[in-house]
């Protein structure tokens, strides 16, 4: 990248400090343009004269670092004097800090910071001029002693600054690629709704939301002072601060004072909470307007509107809001708090079509998809997690990723370059699994995770009861006629993909189904496909024979007969349970169990007062306790997948071609939400649905673009072809 100049990096070891890498230069000519590009092995912040180059945070963001880095593009023209000093702080950031539980991953990618950036001028008579890192720049220490993503932060202003030396080459082996995800922002901001005394005589900050960000505090105190906070989620049954769901994740941030009047922020770490204890403070009293919490995430553009009548219901709907904004922090990852924040791939498929109502997701996942194709092994493999932190065997619903991803992301945005590019990925997966098993058209064996969290194998196991490897040739169906649709839209011959998905179908009939059900006697098999997550499978996937389909859907609504009215299902069943159901003429349980309140079920956390969607149905139980100290998020947005069936059902929108330049909207009003309004801003023009009841009567009002043609079918059957403009029905 002679470009760039060189990779450079502290002449001494800095651990968990931070440090800032500059350069002096002078300008003597008339100054017509300026750009910094810059990235990092760790994250960065530049300055400029002293001023903070750009808006975006947390830069360059992660990828498959082994395979390439990202660089940021950034117009400094208006920062620019004669005299000039460039100083760009870096921290450790995703590829040096620590990954994984129990920090298995120190270091994964590297053991050091470094830095590579370049500042060109343009001057008013066409010249160029460029300022590139190199072993001329110095390295000085920073007020940052202590940085990492899961420990914390902490920043010590009477610590004096101090020259390290000069920088030295770093050996980086890797391709430096243009930023191609979107930019790192800081979003909402937060005041406090409490400051709380807890019975341990605690102070609480509570902010009201939970949220992925920081604390920004305006504070002077004595010089020597110390302020350290720690980040937690909820209050316990006692209503004291808990954190102990974090694991080994201090969450600690921590400033030492110098007397200064300061605006005091977290520069290179970012923490999943709601409550902030003030674990030390040296101030008689708390003043809530010193504290700011500031939500931090991708910058996409909101593109998804829902309200009904039901509040509840808009509760759930901002809860599943803000669990894509606090995980969708230039990966989808699982969870922003514990010590974890991976882009755990399951996750990320159940969720990517409600992700793409709610935001414009393309150029999100067109990066993320990207470090998926780097990462694809030789022989299809698909790993849990991307980037991943180590290998892993794969496991069908999260390998299946591959496949899901690109073709709901097409189904979004129209995009068939991108279906192009990512189609021999889905290819490779598919042909992975059809090798994986012991059996040919079934995948038989391996690691899976089956149905993760669900409730019918017990509320405290991990794994549901639903048999391994009846999921995972489910999925090797499902991810095979997906890529069959991927083929025929990009104009491929899939005859031999039709004919193998043909052959699974049959294969799973005959060892899994029999009599119109799913057969609980599989010989060798410790697990069942008689519940709720068979059924929705078999249905949902269109793995039963057509005759089959009433008998399947009569026993799954009786499965959830008998346990209470209540799902069971865990994070392969719930996604597509009220559409198995929907689909099958059961639109009235559906709702039923979209707004029942036991748990499980999505109503019990809003009931308890969740803003975000939790990773177990019982993350805290009615008594106060919690499910586990070892695996319990309250920021989890896999079973937020339910409002694609709320988008997609309840007011009725899908696309009939993919980008919704042809959709359908068929509703399926209910009086128990009593009305929907919804809209989507799509590659066609703004959407928007709203159905009202009056009297006897439901009033359908609709605004459809002008680009977009619209299939909308009453619930009687009628049909109309509604091309750009507003309607009104009755019916």
């Amino acid at each position: 990248m002679a470009a760039f100049g060189k990779w450079i990096r502290s002449p001494q070891a800095t651990d968990l400090a931070a440090v800032s890498f500059e350069k002096a230069f002078s300008l003597e000519k008339p100054v017509k343009k300026a750009e910094l590009r810059a990235t990092a092995m760790g994250v960065y912040v530049p300055t400029l004269n002293g001023k903070r180059v750009g808006d975006s945070v947390l830069m360059p963001g992660w990828t498959a670092y082994e395979h390439r880095v990202l660089f940021q593009t950034y117009d400094v023209t208006a920062l620019l004097k004669k005299n000039n000093r460039l100083a760009i702080g870096v921290g450790v950031g995703w590829a040096v800090g620590i990954k994984g539980k129990n920090w298995h991953h120190h270091n994964r990618y590297t053991d050091h910071t470094s830095l590579l950036a370049a500042l060109t001028v343009t001057y008013a008579d066409g010249s160029t001029e460029t300022v590139a890192t190199d072993e001329t720049w110095r390295v000085y220490t920073t007020a940052v002693t202590m940085n990492d993503f899961y420990l914390g932060e902490t920043q010590d202003y009477t610590k004096r600054r101090r020259l390290l030396g000069a920088a030295v080459r770093s050996e980086v082996k890797t391709r430096v690629v243009p930023q191609t995800g979107e930019w790192i922002r800081e979003q909402d901001v937060i005041k406090p709704v409490a400051v709380l005394k807890t019975p341990k005589n605690e102070w609480v900050v509570d902010f009201g939301q939970n949220l992925a960000g920081y604390v920004r505090l305006h504070l002077v105190g004595k010089k020597g002072d110390r302020v350290v906070l720690h980040h937690g989620e909820v209050l316990d049954a006692d209503g004291n601060f808990y954190n102990e769901n974090y694991r080994a994740a201090e969450s600690r941030v921590t400033y030492v004072l110098d007397g200064r009047e300061r605006d005091l922020t977290p520069l290179f770490t970012f923490q999943g909470f709601r409550y902030v204890r003030l674990t030390e403070y040296p101030f008689d009293t708390v003043d809530p307007d010193a504290f700011t919490a500031v939500a931090v995430h991708s910058d996409m553009a909101r593109t998804g509107d829902f309200v009904c009548g039901n509040q509840k219901v808009n509760q759930l709907y901002h809860n599943i809001i803000w669990g894509q904004k606090g995980n969708y922090l230039d990966i989808p990852t699982d969870c922003p708090q514990r010590d974890e924040r991976l882009g755990w791939t399951g996750d990320t498929q159940v969720f990517c079509r409600t992700g793409a109502i709610n935001f414009d997701v393309e150029r999100f996942f067109t990066k993320w998809m990207e470090d998926m194709a780097l990462e694809q092994g030789e022989n299809g493999e698909v790993n849990w997690i991307i980037p991943h932190p180590d290998k892993q065997e794969p496991s069908a619903a999260w390998g299946d990723a591959a496949c899901v991803v690109p073709y709901e992301i097409w189904r979004a945005y129209g995009n068939k370059k991108l279906l192009r590019k990512h189609f021999p990925v889905m290819k490779k997966w598919v042909d992975y699994m059809h090798r994986a098993g012991d059996a040919e058209f079934l995948w038989r064996g391996g690691t899976h995770f089956g149905d993760w969290l669900a409730m019918d194998n017990g509320e405290d196991n991990l794994s549901g009861a639903t048999s391994k490897d009846y999921i995972a040739s489910a999925y090797f169906a499902y991810s095979t006629a997906l890529l069959v649709k991927a083929g025929r839209a990009l104009g491929m011959d899939m005859q031999a993909y039709e004919t193998l998905h043909d052959n699974i179908i049959a294969a799973i009939r005959a060892r899994y189904f029999k009599d119109g059900r799913t057969d609980m006697t599989v010989d060798g098999d410790e697990w069942k496909t008689e519940t709720q997550t068979g059924y929705v499978l078999a249905l949902h996937f269109e793995l039963c024979d057509e005759k089959d389909r009433a008998a399947f859907a009569d026993r799954l609504a009786a499965l959830v007969a008998e346990n209470g009215g209540r799902m069971t299902t865990g994070f392969v069943g719930t996604p597509y349970l009220l559409h198995a159901l929907s689909e099958n003429g059961k639109t009235d349980l559906a709702y039923s169990l979209l707004l029942q309140e036991k748990t499980p079920s999505w109503l019990y956390a809003v009931n308890h007062g969740a803003t975000t969607v939790w990773e177990h149905w019982n993350s805290q139980k009615e008594d106060g306790s919690f499910w586990s100290t070892s695996m319990n998020s309250f920021n989890h947005y896999a079973y937020g997948a339910v409002f694609d069936w709320i988008f997609g059902v309840a007011a009725g929108i899908a696309p009939l071609t993919a980008g919704y330049a042809k959709t359908r909207v068929a509703p399926h009003p209910d009086r128990r939400l009593g009305f929907v309004k919804t809209a989507i801003e799509t590659r066609h023009g703004r959407l928007s649905v709203h159905w009202y009841y009056r009297d006897e009567r439901v009033v359908y009002e609709l605004t459809v673009p002008a680009d977009m043609t619209v299939e909308f079918v009453l619930p009687s059957g009628r049909t109309h072809t509604l091309t750009g403009g507003k309607y009104l029905f009755g019916e």
